[in-house]
């Protein structure tokens, strides 16, 4: 870190990659803290730099967790995606990879995903975020859409219903079963992957989707 006299002969902090520090430092207080346990000034405190310096790169403690929570919602989608990987073997199997990837976000990246779903962000105020989700949640969507697709028209259920009830069952069971500190947390006879397939193969078999087996 440096310092230098900027035209008005302010003292003014140069960091090669501040941004991306208070990011990580703010990860770091997240993972340990949870999302409403610390300060905009701890932040600063932890990446080295005055309680000044972060205003530069975001306008509050909410546009900062605004930002994690958007970068969040990215790497979600990308292992959404994965999870489909265009609705192969079949779409149910395929379907069910997606909600298994649900949950495996949800353990690799609790300070992300506790950013994401905890934080009560004002959305209105931060364009990327809603767009983000909505991204997110688009392939859940697509997963439903070739489910449903399988049915004949007459007895077809919304893909929309479908995927908000999947995602529904997805972010229950990681909110009560893989969250830490949950209070509500127990063990269960198996596991949470496992718990969330049986859940969407009934849901699904009760629709009477083809391959809900």
């Amino acid at each position: 870190m440096s310092w230098s006299r900027d035209r008005g002969g302010r003292d003014s902090y140069h960091h090669g990659n501040l941004r991306e520090a208070l990011i990580e430092m703010a990860l770091a207080l997240i993972a340990e803290k949870g999302p409403a346990g610390f300060t905009f000034a701890e932040v600063a405190r932890g990446a080295g730099v005055s309680p000044a310096a972060p205003y530069r790169h975001f306008r509050d403690r909410a546009a900062l967790l605004g930002e994690i929570a958007r970068r969040g919602f990215e790497r979600f989608e990308a292992e959404l995606a994965r999870g489909w990987a265009d609705g192969r073997p079949e779409p149910v199997a395929a379907l069910i990879a997606c909600g298994r990837a649900y949950l495996r976000f949800a353990r690799a990246e609790p300070a992300y995903y506790v950013t994401m779903f905890e934080t009560g962000l004002p959305l209105e105020t931060e364009t990327d975020l809603p767009r983000a989700g909505e991204r997110a949640f688009a392939v859940l969507r697509r997963a439903a859409e070739a489910v449903c697709a399988r049915m004949p028209p007459a007895g077809r259920p919304p893909a929309l219903m479908v995927a908000l009830h999947v995602w529904s069952m997805s972010h229950g069971i990681a909110s009560l079963f893989l969250g830490a500190g949950n209070a509500a947390r127990r063990l269960l006879p198996m596991e949470p992957e496992d718990l969330l397939e049986a859940g969407v193969l009934i849901y699904l078999g009760a629709l009477g989707v083809p391959g809900a087996r």
